[in-house]
């Protein structure tokens, strides 16, 4: 891994973390794990998935709402279904 990528996934994984633990639990494995394997279109995803509001994230993982957005709704998915196999 070039020191580029290295720092842009350092960041990753600093963004991951989101001060509430239930984020944190999902997000932090998520971006050490499975996101390095991603296809890049879902890395894209999963990047812009962090721009949003803890609240939001937090509603989404939790089952209480989905994203409207196509893209965040599948990056949401790709993580609940790391986390609760069927």
């Amino acid at each position: 891994m070039t020191e580029s990528k290295k720092d842009e996934f350092n960041r990753l994984r600093w963004h991951s973390r989101r001060g509430m633990l239930e984020l944190d639990v999902l997000l932090i494995p998520f971006v050490e794990e499975a996101y390095p394997n991603l296809p890049e279109d879902d890395q894209a995803r999963y990047r812009k998935l962090l721009d949003r509001e803890d609240p939001e994230l937090f509603q989404w993982f939790m089952q209480h709402g989905e994203p409207d957005d196509p893209d965040l709704k599948r990056i949401v998915q790709i993580i609940l279904d790391r986390v609760q196999p069927d």
